[in-house]
């Protein structure tokens, strides 16, 4: 029994969603999100809460069914509050500033890095953090490892760009011997 899948997602009332034929479409304001679970698993909607179950005692419709749950948790949390990663910047000379729609990172190499910000995303940079929020969980913590993986921190000094809660683990440096 997925523990997930068991709970009821209660839908706010500034959103409004609607199910049909397996498909649950979203909608505040102009935005709109749809999530497709035909076939893997029931969904049924009831007074402003969507509530999930198992089509069958298969393994993959077993999965799919706390799955469909947690996606349909983040599209309602996306839309109402939305989502934030924040990175860290450490070394000297390592900074980061938004120009227009393009992020622009100097991070020791020869040439400044640039990254277009997509559409639906802001960010912003203080000091030496970079804040990125949106509405689609996926999209926000796959452009924060895209932007980590320009200069992943290294383990000697610490030096590079890092989760704002990630522990680097540090190595000790070379030892002479006398």
């Amino acid at each position: 029994m997925s523990r997930i899948g068991k709970l009821p997602v209660s839908i706010p009332a500034d959103v409004t969603a609607t199910l049909d034929n397996g498909v649950i479409t979203f909608v505040k304001g102009a935005t709109t999100h749809t999530l497709d679970t035909r076939g893997n698993c029931g969904v049924t909607l009831e007074d402003n809460t969507l509530s999930f179950a198992t089509n069958s005692d298969q393994r993959a419709d077993r999965a799919f069914w706390g799955t469909y749950r947690a996606l349909a948790q983040n599209i309602i949390i996306g839309m109402t509050t939305g989502f934030e990663k924040k990175l860290e910047i450490n070394g000297v000379g390592y900074r980061a500033a938004v120009e227009g729609a393009i992020l622009k990172l100097q991070l020791g190499f020869s040439h400044d890095v640039l990254f277009d910000i997509p559409a639906g995303v802001t960010i912003t940079v203080e000091k030496n953090v970079i804040s990125i929020k949106g509405s689609d969980k996926q999209q926000i913590g796959q452009i924060a490892a895209v932007i980590r993986s320009f200069r992943p921190p290294e383990p000697y000094k610490g030096k590079g760009v890092k989760y704002s809660d990630e522990i680097i683990r540090r190595k000790a440096g070379k030892t002479s011997k006398k």
